[in-house]
């Protein structure tokens, strides 16, 4: 799925509004909109348009550029986008937090649950 985030920063570095992008893709704001906020997902036209005109990669827009797999014991792979890769640098930088999920996650995620409401 392309990653809405993503989409709205190139937008903004273009000067653009969802209107201006939306009429040099063929699209509505609409959908523009939608799009950055992940409730549609755009064609492969759409897609590639967007890759042309922004110069970045398909990976880039989808949120994989950077990536790391990951097997376990049941042979499964794992897709670790920038995004995460950034989070899970802060995270390390709480030295105690970090060892509370790494160790027991279900009781590190129970506590946010219950610190964020």
């Amino acid at each position: 799925m392309l990653k809405g985030e993503r989409l709205k920063e190139l937008r903004k570095q273009k000067g653009l509004t969802q209107q201006e992008l939306g009429d040099i893709l063929g699209v509505t704001k609409a959908s523009i909109c939608c799009y950055e906020k992940e409730t549609r997902t755009p064609n492969m036209a759409v897609i590639l348009e967007l890759i042309e005109y922004f110069g970045v990669t398909a990976d880039y827009l989808i949120g994989t550029d950077v990536f790391t797999t990951v097997k376990n014991n049941s042979k499964k792979s794992y897709v670790v986008t920038k995004e995460e890769i950034e989070f899970i640098l802060e995270l390390r930088k709480d030295k105690y937090v970090y060892s509370v999920l790494l160790e027991e996650p279900l009781r590190g995620i129970e506590l946010l649950k219950k610190k964020i409401g």
